[in-house]
């Protein structure tokens, strides 16, 4: 995922979604079909395996490093049943394969439950360095190995939940902006620095330099409330990126009933993506 995508999307499948959602059952799981997969899809997967291992040892955080180093997945797009059976082994979770974007309350659900979607789709060639939805190597590259994390694992788990919750809360849009502003790119603060967690950043060739080095964007050390209230852009790079400390923080942060929470935010102002705030704790870019 580059910076210009959603995850979810309410609704779906809606005209121009990439993907087969013919024969989908009620949760949008359908087969992975990995024999499918031409020769020239995997060469495709390799040189975008590639490209991001020029970059990730340098701007991810540890526990994204050791995952994806256990994953043997420099050749070709995994079969996800045999990730499946490590990750379960691991932490309880498992793949499940999509045709593409799916609804907001599947989605929700298949993370309450521990299973994770995965868009069978890799993008084209053209499309290496931006491309519009999820894609098999955004979701598997960025999203998985830290699946592999026990902590991560739970807080995914917990996001999952408060998606079903928050749902009938009318509250979806509070939702959307934790999971952009945490999963898709988030940031953590660490002994050797500011380091990436987030999905949309590690796979993305750009702005994995970008989130860490770049003046430009406001770094903004974790604040639930400010998160909740904060806009973001899907078509650029993220004006502004919260920081958390570790994955045990960010749990403990998010754990809390969100239902008053979710009727004050409703009263106050929103952020624009790039706005700055009063109370704002702001990190600097990292030297490269």
């Amino acid at each position: 995922m580059e910076a210009d995508l959603d995850t979810t999307v309410s609704n779906a499948p809606k005209p121009r979604l990439r993907g087969d959602y013919a024969g989908i059952g009620p949760d949008y799981a359908t087969e992975q079909r990995w024999d499918a997969y031409s020769a020239e899809a995997h060469a495709l997967w390799r040189r975008l395996y590639a490209r991001q291992m020029k970059l990730v040892p340098r701007y991810a955080c540890d526990a994204y490093l050791r995952s994806l180093g256990a994953l043997d997945v420099a050749q070709g797009i995994p079969r996800f049943d045999d990730v499946s059976t490590a990750l379960y082994a691991a932490t309880g979770w498992r793949l499940v394969a999509v045709p593409g974007l799916i609804p907001d309350l599947v989605f929700f659900e298949h993370l309450a439950n521990r299973r994770f979607p995965v868009t069978c789709w890799l993008r084209r060639p053209e499309e290496f360095d931006y491309i519009v939805e999820p894609d098999v190597f955004h979701d598997f590259f960025g999203h998985v190995p830290l699946l592999f994390d026990p902590v991560y694992a739970d807080y995914m788990q917990a996001y999952g939940k408060g998606g079903v919750k928050a749902a009938r809360l009318d509250a979806l849009t509070f939702l959307a902006r934790l999971y952009w502003y945490t999963v898709e790119f988030g940031l953590m603060r660490t002994p050797q620095g500011l380091r990436v967690y987030g999905a949309g950043i590690l796979s993305s060739g750009g702005e994995i330099v970008y989130a860490i080095e770049s003046p430009q964007p406001r770094r903004i050390v974790f604040d639930l409330e400010r998160l909740l209230r904060t806009e973001y852009r899907i078509d650029r790079f993220q004006d502004t990126y919260f920081v958390i400390g570790d994955f045990a923080q960010l749990i403990a942060d998010t754990a809390p009933d969100f239902t008053a929470l979710y009727e004050r935010v409703r009263t106050l102002p929103v952020f624009a993506p790039d706005a700055a705030a009063p109370r704002d704790a702001l990190l600097p870019a990292e030297a490269s």
